[in-house]
Order: C-alpha cells, then structure tokens, then sequence
C-alpha cells in the first residue's frame, strides 16, 4: 500500500545535498544486491566508501556523480530521494576521470589501490547500456528508507523528464539491473518499456548478477 506525503519539495541539488548524494549513489548501484560498482572500486568500508563518493559528488569539474545533475525530494525539509539526468554527450560516465583525483585524495586511496578497485569493478562497463544521441539518461536513483513507497520517485521523475523535454530530449533512457524487479515495474509504470538485455559472464562473476536491462520512453 502506497502512502502519501504532504510537504514534498522537488529541489535542484545543492552542494549541502552532497552527503546525501553520496549515500543515493551508493544505494543505487548496489540496487538489490549486496556490493555495487562503488564497493568493488573502493572497498568494504563502507564509511570509507561514502567519503569517498562526497567528495565525488562535490568537486569543481561538473562529471557524472556530479551534485548538480541531481534533484531532491525533500519533505519537510528533510533530504528524502533523489535521482539526476544528463546528456551522455556532455556527462557520460567517462566524465568521472575529472573527479577522481579529488575523491581518491579525500580517502588517502593509493594509485595501486584505485587499480585494484578498477580491476574489480571494471566489468561493469561491458553491460552499460548504449543510447541515440540526445537521449535524456536517468541514473542514481535511491529513495531513504523511511520513504519508500510514498511515490517520491515518481515525483522525481515527472520533474527530471520536464527538465530532459526542456533541454530538447524527445526520448528518455534509464537502466535496471536485472532482479531489481520493483524497479523495473516503477519504471515501466512511469511509461517506460525493456528496448534491451545486456548479459555478460565476467560482470556476473562479479556482481552476482546477469547483466542490466536498458528501458526507454518518449518524453
């Protein structure tokens, strides 16, 4: 049963929002699973791990785990959910090399150190989905626990489309790992539909998980 919330604000992330961004990343890849992309590339520390994402999330450069690509549900003032979008073109994944250095600094992570972590986490990047150009891609979404099943996502959601329609997107993209089923059904839900399966033997080794299911919409 779904609840609703009074006192909902949608917000552009402001750079205060940065711990909390780093927890929705961190949630978000993990998904349904016990470790995800950012605990294989850091370590168990979880912690550790969430620094590591702040200061991320807080750099100069503007990069894919930027704090201004996302918005914010709050209630009540309260950070509750959030999620961001971009243009691959201008914010791909590739973008994280500018935020790097900063992050791995802010957790003393050594050179060898973040080798090792690109060594484990790196299968990853043979199940990400592809996109046409100037589709809309929405990633990192995570709602708190206390906050689940009151349709912030949804919220999110509506907005970050508008905020795809207004940059000019006529499509939206967004990606599921496959087993996040309650996932799935939201965003099919919201009007999205599977366009493709990505399956790889490598990934699965290390995530315990088939692969990703890429899902699209008109916007």
């Amino acid at each position: 049963m779904q609840q609703t919330l009074t006192g909902i604000t949608i917000v552009d992330a402001r750079p205060e929002h940065a711990p909390f961004i780093a927890w929705v990343m961190l949630a978000a890849a993990r998904s349904h699973l016990d470790r995800g992309f950012w605990d294989l590339l850091v370590g168990d520390d979880e912690a550790r791990t969430l620094r590591f994402l702040e200061a991320l999330a807080s750099t100069p450069q503007s990069h894919f785990a930027h704090h201004s690509l996302f918005l914010v549900a709050e209630v009540e003032g309260q950070p509750a959910a959030a999620l961001c979008g971009y243009f691959d073109e201008e914010h791909a994944p590739a973008t994280l090399a500018s935020g790097m250095p900063a992050a791995m600094q802010a957790i003393r992570m050594s050179e060898d150190e973040f080798a090792a972590g690109m060594q484990a986490a790196g299968s990853f990047a043979r199940v990400m989905p592809s996109h046409v150009e100037r589709a809309w891609i929405v990633e990192h979404v995570a709602t708190a626990p206390g906050f689940r099943r009151r349709g912030l996502v949804d919220r999110l959601l509506d907005a970050m489309l508008e905020r795809g329609r207004q940059r000019g997107a006529t499509v939206a993209d967004i990606g599921v790992l496959i087993g996040n089923d309650p996932a799935q059904r939201a965003y099919e839900k919201a009007g999205f539909a599977v366009i493709d399966e990505l399956l790889d033997a490598e990934f699965e080794a290390a995530y315990a998980c088939p692969g990703i299911r890429a899902l699209s919409r008109p916007i």
